[in-house]
């Protein structure tokens, strides 16, 4: 599926990552997922003719949207049809998707490069998501990441907290260091 994908984006020269429990899966412990993230920065290419070149490569819409929402859309919900797996793409539309994509490291999965969210830009998403199963992907990134920027992952989430009014992230960040640390320690 990946490699499929990777084809259709070459061929226009769309700059592209994973993200989500695929790429704590690579930085981290394995756990069950059921899709694939990728974020796409379109450049100059439409939702539509995006759209096009996947069903092209084998991708088809989950649902039956319209041409008009295609047009401003910023997810795409699709399914590889060789595979089955279903697959989000998120539209780049924010400078943090760009900046994002400008640390993404290429990761090889089985003879396949594939460009993946940097650990810290991964955790950042995750605590910011803050659900149980993201607080544990980001737990499995720290046990198992030693030269992770905390730093940058601080800076990043004190800017997002400024940016939503929030108060909780750069708390949850420690806490879930905390724990890691905790954890190194009991290792035998």
């Amino acid at each position: 599926m990946l490699a499929d994908l990777a084809a259709a984006l070459r061929r226009r020269r769309l700059r592209w990552y994973v993200f989500g429990a695929q790429a704590a899966v690579a930085y981290g412990r394995p756990r069950m997922t059921a899709d694939v993230d990728v974020t796409v920065d379109l450049a100059q290419t439409s939702t539509l003719a995006l759209v096009d070149d996947l069903a092209r490569a084998g991708f088809d819409l989950r649902i039956d949207l319209g041409e008009d929402f295609l047009r401003e859309a910023r997810l795409l919900p699709l399914v590889h049809r060789p595979t089955c797996m279903p697959i989000d793409v998120v539209v780049a539309a924010s400078s943090l998707h760009l900046e994002f994509l400008a640390r993404r490291r290429l990761i090889d999965l089985g003879g396949l490069s594939v460009p993946m969210i940097s650990p810290e830009d991964l955790i950042v998403t995750k605590v910011l998501a803050g659900r149980p199963k993201d607080l544990e992907d980001v737990r499995g990134v720290l046990l198992e990441q030693r030269d992770l920027d905390l730093d940058r992952i601080r800076d990043l989430l004190g800017g997002l907290e400024a940016a939503l009014g929030e108060d909780r992230l750069l708390r949850r960040l420690d806490r879930l260091v905390r724990k890691a640390r905790t954890s190194v320690v009991r290792r035998p």
